[in-house]
């Protein structure tokens, strides 16, 4: 492309694609001119032409044919010219396809030409030597210029040979044009000049191009200087959409963060009022089992006065009767008046109050506002005025919620509140979205269950929202999205002959509905159903002490001291493999497809498949972690991840089979604790264990921590490891070597 202001060179017009037609892809043949300025063929535009016009296939401007057709636009004889000056170059090789003299035919016949080796610039002839020097010698033809044929062909004359190149007339073969009619605006040759156009003042052509040149090049200028402005525009577009692409990855973000927010303060409320219903159910039991205790008491001296008067009524003798009737009766009066309670106390039920808009589908917690970028330093002082963090006030939560009242009052610390303020719950100045101070950019705002009305400053428009309410992601079952625990069962491992009380080190899916236990402190491989039925063992090879165990499609893979095993169901071993002797345990875990096992080895997880070959060694987060990571816990998900716990850094990773780190948990999630036992169920939720806090906590595919899971209140003491069986059942072993199975509640079921 030639920069704006430059000449084009004539070696840069004929060696580029100018003279190619855009529709045939061909050289131009008959060139017509558009008005739009583009040039092709002649037969291409009449292919072209529909219902009397025509659009041009570059710029889609559409133009109406003449009457006379599209051979009625105008020619280019521009282009003309330079194709003139190609064609020698298309002639082939110039030693097998030399072209023959133009003048000897003329002298001596058809078959008297010669070879040509010269060309005349000004009669475009190729000459052969003879006529060549003749032509130089020639009175009328001694001042032209006969150059080379190699050195024409080969392009070195063409500036030249366009100097001295005249257009020919279209009408008069031979004829170079050489007039222009200025009332016609007609190019003329002599011939043309004496018939129809003889009374019109004509000018010669080189006179007619210096009269308009000055115009043409004014109107170029003009045109530059548009070319430059649309230049400026066009970069100015590109940096607005560049503008808009980041503030739209930070509103991303900001999107994300607020969602984890309000997700965490629901949670928290969640916590909180589920702890209030515990606090209160068990005051209420408290109070009850006292009453129950006193009206127990009171019963049994009741009846048992009762009692001893019907059998003195019934079996005593008249004088017997009447010397007891006096204390029969002040006991059965004193009974009779004492303090009764005519029915159940009252007991406070508690109910839960909803924000009224968070079952309403037009309820938008989060929204999008679009700002124009037309008047951006207005839009900065209005957007400075929110404040430093550029948020707009929302109000702050009250936490008050609308009292219901069933056949009495409830106390409002029995009651369940919910925030009936703009924010649905309370949320950190530092966790809300933030509002860019630029214009044109999108900006989140927070709400109750109506849809936000603000002012907006002139430009900005609401955007509706195409979705009846915005998606919060998977992560809301407190209130109906996350999973949870229901409790189904809880027997001892501990079966008739085992030496030692048990040390449930392993846990794996062991068939449907059933589980394989490692007993590390008996040496065993113990088999229950999920509902605690004792099954037998897998043998394993003497002496050795499972710690860790994995089942694949027809076997079993453990790990013990510094080696690891894949046995038979049988016990008969298949192969054994040493494993890195810096680490007292190694944690296994089956792949997906159950044809392989991978193991922890220190920073390291290795794959085997079913033959003992090692299939992949991976770092996770690469080779930059060696030595930084001590493996400890193993896990493998559906999708086909791997989740460690890692000790060293006090972490939970989720990487792919490449080691790269989908993401990782450590900080607050964790409580300060080395993290424990993992398992994924089927859609991709991890459990990990928090043995210091007596607590299962749940993070997101990614590693993100969503929320605790299930802690001392469903009867955890100290859980060493856990599995998920069938996808939807997580098994937990306690460390007195009790196993506890919960169903894994999901959203949908």
């Amino acid at each position: 492309m030639v920069s704006q202001g430059s000449s084009p060179s004539l070696l840069e017009a004929l060696s580029s694609d100018f003279l190619a037609c855009k529709i045939c892809l061909e050289q131009l043949r008959m060139p017509k001119t558009l008005p739009c300025l583009h040039t092709y063929c002649q037969d291409c535009l009449a292919q072209l032409a529909e219902g009397g016009r025509v659009r041009c296939p570059e710029c889609r401007e559409t133009v109406p044919v003449p009457g006379a057709g599209v051979a009625a636009f105008k020619t280019n004889f521009f282009v003309n010219g330079l194709l003139d000056l190609v064609k020698a170059r298309t002639c082939g090789d110039l030693r097998a396809d030399r072209p023959s003299c133009a003048l000897c035919p003329l002298v001596g016949g058809a078959s008297a030409g010669g070879p040509a080796t010269a060309r005349c610039l000004d009669c475009a002839d190729d000459l052969c030597q003879a006529c060549a020097d003749g032509h130089r010698r020639t009175r009328q033809t001694h001042a032209h210029r006969v150059v080379d044929l190699v050195g024409y062909r080969a392009g070195w004359y063409d500036e030249e040979a366009r100097e001295r190149q005249a257009a020919q007339c279209p009408q008069h073969p031979g004829e170079p044009l050489r007039f222009l009619c200025q009332p016609c605006g007609q190019l003329l040759c002599r011939e043309c000049r004496l018939d129809p156009h003889l009374d019109h003042p004509c000018l010669p052509l080189a006179e007619a191009v210096r009269a308009r040149r000055p115009g043409l090049e004014q109107l170029l200028a003009g045109v530059d200087a548009n070319l430059a402005g649309l230049e400026a525009t066009r970069e100015a577009e590109k940096a607005a959409l560049a503008r808009v692409k980041e503030q739209a990855a930070r509103v991303g973000s900001q999107v994300d963060e607020a969602a984890e927010a309000i997700l965490r303060a629901l949670l928290a409320q969640k916590h909180e009022v589920l702890g209030q219903l515990r606090a209160h159910v068990e005051a209420v039991e408290e109070a009850a089992r006292e009453r129950l205790a006193k009206l127990e008491g009171q019963e049994q001296v009741a009846r048992a006065a009762a009692t001893f008067a019907r059998r003195v009524l019934s079996l005593g003798r008249e004088a017997e009767i009447l010397s007891l009737e006096g204390a029969i009766a002040q006991r059965l009066q004193q009974l009779q008046d004492g303090p009764w309670s005519p029915g159940p106390a009252s007991c406070p039920l508690p109910r839960l109050t909803l924000h009224p808009g968070i079952r309403d589908k037009n309820c938008h917690l989060l929204s999008l506002s679009f700002e124009k970028q037309e008047g951006q330093d207005g839009d900065e002082e209005q957007a400075g005025a929110q404040g430093e963090d550029g948020t707009q006030s929302q109000g702050e939560e009250d936490g008050a919620s609308q009292e219901r009242q069933d056949g009495g009052q409830t106390p409002p610390e029995d009651r369940a509140q919910t925030p009936q303020e703009d924010e649905p719950a309370h949320t950190p100045r530092g966790d809300r979205a933030q509002t860019p101070q630029e214009g044109g950019r999108a900006r989140i705002e927070r709400g109750s269950g109506q849809p936000t009305k603000k002012k907006r400053s002139r430009g900005r428009h609401k955007l509706a929202s195409r979705e009846p309410s915005p998606a919060l992601g998977p992560q809301l079952e407190g209130s109906g999205l996350l999973p949870r625990p229901v409790f189904v069962c809880s027997f001892p491992t501990r079966m008739p002959g085992d030496p030692c009380a048990p040390r449930i080190t392993g846990l794996c899916a062991f068939g449907p509905q059933e589980i394989l236990v490692a007993d590390e402190q008996n040496g065993r491989l113990k088999r229950f159903s999920l509902k605690g039925d004792y099954r037998g063992q897998v043998p394993v090879p003497e002496g050795q002490f499972p710690c860790s165990v994995a089942a694949l499609r027809d076997a079993v893979a453990f790990s013990t001291n510094a080696r690891l095993y894949l046995i038979s169901h049988d016990g008969k071993v298949r192969w054994r493999r040493a494993v890195s002797h810096t680490q007292s345990s190694h944690a296994v875990a089956a792949l997906p497809s159950r044809d392989r096992v991978a193991v922890t080895v220190g920073s390291h997880v290795e794959v085997y498949n079913e033959e003992g070959s090692l299939a992949t060694r991976f770092i996770p987060g690469g080779k930059a972690q060696r030595g930084q990571r001590a493996l400890v816990f193993l896990a493998t998900s559906p999708q086909g991840h791997f989740v460690v716990s890692d000790w060293q850094q006090k972490s939970v990773v989720v990487c792919d089979g490449l080691g790269r780190v989908a993401g990782e948990c450590q900080g607050p999630g964790l409580q300060g604790c080395q993290p424990g036992s993992v398992a994924v169920d089927k859609d991709g939720f991890i459990f990990l264990t928090l043995r210091g806090v007596n607590q299962v906590v749940i993070l997101d595919p990614k590693g993100s921590y969503l929320s605790e899971f299930m802690s001392a209140y469903h009867g955890l003491e100290k859980p060493r490891v856990i599995s998920v069986v069938d996808g939807r059942y997580l098994v937990v072993s306690l460390s007195n070597g009790t196993i506890r199975v919960f169903r894994i509640r999901s959203a949908d079921s």
